[in-house]
């Protein structure tokens, strides 16, 4: 009597998902993906800094103030700077200048801005179980 054994196959659970955002959602999703992989936590006031500085390029940092509580950010200069503050503590945006300081998200992030944008992630778990 021969008894077959099945080799071991991995599986894979595979998710494709496929979602149209505009501009503000998809470097927003950006910046949470990269936060979440480099587990930099990040509160959504901070997120949104982020994304809005993103999307302003190189800015000046009393311009910057300006434009987050236009954009309803924040209501206040200071909980913006605050919270500028803590991402600069966490190496999320880079200072350049000294009586006018300039700010840009760090580009080390590679968050894309501009065209169109296409994001691919491959991201996988292996159950040490089913190897």
């Amino acid at each position: 009597m021969e008894t077959k054994v099945k080799p071991k196959t991995a599986i894979i659970n595979q998710v494709q998902k496929k979602v149209r955002m505009e501009l503000w959602d998809i470097v927003r999703f950006q910046i949470s993906v990269y936060s979440n992989i480099n587990k930099i936590p990040l509160a959504e006031q901070e997120i949104d800094c982020l994304s809005l500085l993103a999307t302003c390029g190189d800015v000046e940092l009393t311009e910057f103030c300006t434009i987050a509580i236009k954009q309803n950010v924040s209501g206040s200069t200071q909980s913006i700077r605050n919270a500028l503050a803590k991402i600069d503590k966490k190496g999320l945006i880079v200072k350049s200048g000294k009586s006018k300081k300039r700010i840009i998200i760090n580009p080390n992030m590679n968050i894309q801005v501009n065209g169109n944008i296409l994001l691919d992630y491959k991201i996988i778990r292996i159950d040490p179980t089913q190897v």
